[in-house]
């Protein structure tokens, strides 16, 4: 299966943020990747249910939602009505996770589990039957721009394995330090999904960057 890339609207320019939008309609991007922080879970704020649903009437491509905080089971139903298409919410968040991953199915949407970089991914093994994708972080949740942490790979080599055996329709995802570097050696470890932000949107040809990180 050909890979995926999902830019990701935490390092686009704000200040023109449709035109940012129109970028990623443009180009050869399979889905748009909206990090929701809410200070708490991690140490930084992002943006929440109003730039979703403004992006979702402008974007033609998928949106996959990350939500980074705590209590999310509150906030899937707003984020199906805002225009989510794919809902990913942290292992480390959900004390009831079955229950959750249930919701966000029944909402309509794609339904993902998020883990952090301590957190194994034996851990998902019961889960992932019922899993549409497994993102991987692969620098610390919270700000944008950090260096890939390098035991990553490992990491998805095993769950690629885990996933092969449990559900072999779900996807990896991997979010953080994500370049064309980066990105050929994560393609090789197994990932699906590569979630791109500072190295597509400070290149000065965005659209070439994604073509790139497609190609890979």
């Amino acid at each position: 299966m050909k890979h995926m890339v999902a830019p990701s609207l935490l390092a686009a320019d704000f200040n023109h943020l449709g035109a940012e939008v129109e970028m990623i309609n443009r180009s050869e991007a399979d889905w748009i990747h909206c990090d929701i922080m809410d200070g708490v879970f991690v140490p930084n704020l992002s943006f929440g249910l109003p730039i979703v649903e403004h992006v979702a009437r402008v974007a033609t491509k998928p949106l996959d939602v990350h939500l980074m905080i705590v209590h999310p089971d509150q906030y899937i139903q707003p984020f199906a009505r805002a225009g989510a298409s794919h809902l990913t919410v942290h292992w480390e968040a959900c004390p009831h996770l079955h229950r959750t991953i249930a919701h966000i199915r029944e909402e309509g949407m794609k339904a993902g589990v998020c883990l952090n970089p301590h957190t194994p991914v034996h851990l998902l093994e019961e889960i992932l039957p019922d899993l549409d994708l497994v993102l991987i972080m692969s620098v610390n949740p919270g700000f944008g721009g950090q260096t890939f942490i390098e035991t990553s790979l490992d990491k998805v080599k095993r769950l690629r394995e885990l996933i092969d055996r449990r559900n072999p329709e779900c996807l990896i995802e991997v979010d953080g330090g994500v370049n064309a570097v980066t990105g050929q050696r994560l393609r090789a470890a197994g990932a699906d999904v590569l979630v791109a932000g500072s190295a597509l949107f400070g290149a000065t040809d965005p659209e070439a960057a994604i073509r790139q990180l497609k190609n890979l």
